[in-house]
């Protein structure tokens, strides 16, 4: 049951390109978070940080990256975030262990992101069969996952 209280959702069916800064000034900044998963599928709920309910209903091949602005409104606006998400955090020793590993993540279809001198993966069983056949550091970590590409989408 819906509470009648709550505002109707807000459709967006297109995004704001480079919206002029002046016009975001003094207002609330509301954010809203999605996986690296969800931000492949740009037609979804999401809710923001303050309560908002926006549907997506936006082109399938629009870009939801981080730091895009989803909505403008009277007072405030809602900007994409990167949601925390489980990843096992990889610390090749050289630059030959980095090319390595990051060649063997793409053969498995399987998407991989940078974050300073560590590359991050999934959390899932065959990136870390794979870190270990290949005897490399890592630890799992809650990170924002910006993967430089998603791999193949099935």
């Amino acid at each position: 049951m819906t509470d009648p209280a709550a505002p109707d959702p807000i459709v967006v069916d297109r995004l704001i390109h480079s919206p002029d800064p002046g016009e975001l000034e003094g207002l609330i900044c509301e954010r809203g978070f999605l996986t690296a998963q969800e931000r492949r599928w740009p037609r979804r709920r999401i809710t923001t940080d303050r309560g908002h309910v926006l549907v997506l209903e936006l082109p399938r091949r629009a870009a939801l990256d981080p730091g895009t602005i989803l909505y403008v409104g009277p007072g405030w606006y809602v900007v994409l975030e990167a949601a925390l998400e489980p990843v096992l955090a990889i610390a090749p020793r050289t630059d030959l262990e980095r090319i390595r590993f990051a060649h063997e993540v793409g053969g498995q279809h399987s998407a991989i992101a940078m974050d300073g001198e560590e590359l991050l993966v999934p959390d899932e069983p065959a990136m870390l069969r794979l870190a270990c056949r290949l005897d490399l550091p890592w630890r799992r970590a809650r990170r924002p996952f910006i993967p430089v590409s998603m791999g193949a989408p099935h």
